[in-house]
């Protein structure tokens, strides 16, 4: 096992995570169809010790209704939509060209099946040599049902029951060949030792899979699974099923709320807390001085379209509308929705808190989505990482570039040198699966005697 240091992960998210990204000058955004695109962040990613490149994924283009997609034409115009490649296939082709670094994506456990994941991921663990990781999502966007033969998004609380069956299922199904089952025997003539294949005869209220899968084990007995909801049910299916642990946290009390609820609940579970990573998203602008950075960040503030700003707002809020709204007004009280409760709950203390106008809370949620967000020089940017993990609110973080390449080079090039002289971050791999990088053991499988 590694000696306890902060962990690193990038999101990479088209041209970037502010929401006008695309639109600094340096970003890319007529490449993010490009293979080579993604492997040049992911490359850098390498070049500075990163443990993980991270994809989020959605299944439609735009976020929303129809109706709500018409009422927001204008700023879905003046956006990024959700238009980027398969993370599963983009992170197949990346690993051809990395040697170290963790492969994460995001699959749906809403419209998706289990087998249909089970060996995607399992596919990708072998092709890596070991550095798949799988990101348990359940869609928050309304807009996926239809495409996927239903006419109303599924409802909050059926979504994170039907994840807990998906992952259960997809973790059997990992376990349903043991290791060393293909014993590949040419004297004798004797493929496999059928003993050591195993049918899951899984039958649940959402998902009936006979199984066993038709891929080997993977190397790392299940590859890492990675849960993004900071709800009570996805701390919950966290606690239960994840590796690591994804969450928007503003405010290193909040922060340190959330990490010491999440390690309890592990706890609980009987599971090690060691073992459950949590890596709140980070979007930082880094300038040689504070003040550069400063500069970089308020000229992004100023490409912030009001009809994008009010769209992002209402999707975070749950898709609800703020059509024809006074943009200096508070926001109007507002009902829960069925969309991400957490992210719905955490807009809502932002503007209650700091009494903040549509417009400022759009201005603050642009340039992280309820993210952390950190302007500074390298080591002020250092000092805020440090601090987060000093005091008991992150394992590591996961680093959102507000533009790409550019904004990701700087943090590599500027801010992980001065962790690595602090002794935060690895200065070198070590070699072996993701498992063996992050800490964590390789599970013994159900059904028998795993190596």
């Amino acid at each position: 096992m590694l000696r306890k240091r902060l962990k690193l992960g990038v999101l990479i998210n088209a041209s970037g995570s502010h929401v006008a990204g695309w639109r600094h000058p340096d970003a890319h955004p007529d490449a993010t169809s490009s293979l080579q695109h993604y492997l040049g962040v992911a490359k850098k990613a390498e070049e500075g010790r990163f443990d993980i490149v991270f994809f989020a994924d959605s299944a439609a283009l735009y976020d929303g209704t129809p109706a709500h997609q018409e009422r927001n034409a204008a700023g879905l115009a003046g956006t990024e939509p959700k238009r980027h490649l398969e993370p599963f296939t983009l992170l197949a082709a990346i690993a051809a060209h990395t040697r170290h670094i963790g492969l994460v994506g995001s699959a749906t456990t809403t419209y998706f099946e289990p087998f249909h994941v089970a060996r995607k991921v399992a596919s990708l663990d072998h092709i890596s040599g070991g550095r798949a990781g799988w990101n348990l999502v359940t869609s928050a966007n309304p807009a996926e049902a239809t495409n996927f033969n239903r006419e109303q998004h599924v409802p909050h609380a059926e979504r994170y029951e039907r994840a807990a069956e998906f992952v259960d299922v997809v973790k059997s199904l990992w376990d349903s060949v043991d290791d060393g089952a293909y014993v590949r025997d040419k004297e004798s003539g004797r493929y496999a030792d059928l003993s050591r294949v195993h049918p899951i005869g899984h039958v649940g209220k959402h998902f009936s899979v006979t199984g066993p899968l038709n891929v080997s084990r993977p190397p790392q007995g299940h590859p890492v699974i990675a849960q993004a909801g900071s709800s009570d049910v996805g701390r919950e299916l966290a606690a239960v099923s994840a590796d690591l642990v994804f969450t928007a946290q503003r405010s290193l009390s909040d922060g340190q709320a959330f990490y010491q609820d999440l390690k309890s609940r592990v706890r609980e579970h009987g599971r090690d807390p060691e073992h459950v990573l949590v890596l709140p998203g980070l979007v930082p602008f880094v300038g040689r001085s504070e003040a550069e950075a400063r500069e970089t960040f308020e000229a992004l503030q100023a490409k912030i379209q009001p009809e994008v700003g009010l769209a992002l707002i209402a999707e975070l809020l749950g898709e609800i509308d703020l059509t024809g709204l006074p943009l200096d007004a508070p926001l109007p009280e507002i009902i829960g929705s069925d969309g991400s409760k957490s992210r719905f709950d955490l807009l809502k203390r932002l503007a209650e808190k700091g009494g903040l106008t549509i417009r400022q809370l759009y201005e603050q949620t642009a340039s992280a989505s309820g993210h952390g967000f950190v302007i500074g020089s390298p080591a002020q940017v250092a000092d805020y990482i440090e601090t987060w993990f000093r005091e008991g609110a992150a394992d590591g973080f996961n680093i959102l570039p507000p533009y790409l390449p550019g904004g990701f080079n700087d943090f590599v090039d500027l801010v992980v040198p001065e962790l690595q002289k602090r002794g935060l971050v690895q200065e070198a791999y070590l070699g072996g699966t993701l498992r063996s990088q992050l800490g964590l053991p390789r599970p013994v499988g159900r059904f028998g005697v795993s190596a």
